[in-house]
């Protein structure tokens, strides 16, 4: 039985791209450990979750009514009450890492916490798979291999959300919420491009318009290279869990 390592942030993690890996790898077997900056359980975005002040875009942005069951689920879960803290984490103690996004200001603390870009930078350069999806692309990305002293992802192909999707979501809302959906001032598919050995390397894959599900995964879409899988938001989550099993192996 492998485990499965997935770190979080203390609030305003994506309540789908974590819920629904965890579910998928769950049924498959695997054991899974969190990890939080405090050793004590998270909290996903309300936002996502419920939909508050997101007016009448909630039902286009908020996490789909499946997705928000499935995070119910997970807090009831012993592995995610009883996460580790981020020091804590030894690189022997896991076999495979998920790195989960969200774009909330919370996400900030798991996205500078030094501990955890150490631990994912000897992550890669001990050639354990990492699966990475929105602004875990980023960790990822702000990591450093030890060995080659570059970027983790330098290299690497991948994807992660798109600058379109950032700005459009920040559009649609900044005159209620302000800069909610702007995680930094720098949209993520600039920075992590910056850390990339091309810029070609960062592969946006076709218009993100509708979001996958368990029933139907081809609006997903994810990059495979090498140890290392990517994809861009909670519409590619599902075709992103279902890949999983067989990427981890």
């Amino acid at each position: 039985m492998k485990t499965v390592l997935i770190p979080i942030p203390q609030i305003d993690f994506d309540p789908t791209e974590v819920s629904v890996p965890w579910k998928v790898l769950k049924e498959n077997g695997y054991k899974i450990i969190f990890a939080t900056p405090s050793g004590i359980s998270g909290e996903a975005d309300f936002r996502m979750v419920t939909g508050k002040g997101l007016g009448i875009l909630s039902p286009v942005l908020r996490a789909k009514n499946d997705d928000v069951l499935l995070y119910r689920e997970l807090e009831k879960s012993n592995e995610f009450l009883n996460p580790k803290k981020y020091e804590s984490v030894k690189l022997d103690s896991f076999d495979v890492l998920l790195l989960p996004g969200g774009h909330a200001k919370g996400m900030r603390v798991y996205l500078e916490s030094e501990p955890l870009q150490n631990l994912v930078g000897n992550t890669f350069a001990e050639g354990k798979p990492v699966a990475a999806i929105c602004h875990g692309v980023l960790l990822a990305a702000r990591s450093k291999n030890p060995k080659t002293k570059k970027s983790s992802l330098y290299g690497l192909k991948t994807t992660g959300l798109l600058k379109s999707q950032e700005l459009l979501a920040w559009n649609l809302t900044r005159a209620w919420l302000g800069d909610y959906y702007r995680t930094y001032p720098i949209p993520l598919q600039d920075e992590v491009t910056s850390f990339l050995e091309s810029p070609v390397d960062f592969q946006e894959g076709p218009m993100p318009i509708a979001r996958d599900s368990f029933s139907n995964i081809k609006p997903g879409f994810s990059v495979l290279d090498k140890s290392y899988l990517s994809a861009r938001w909670p519409g590619d989550a599902h075709k992103f869990a279902y890949e999983l099993p067989e990427f981890f192996g």
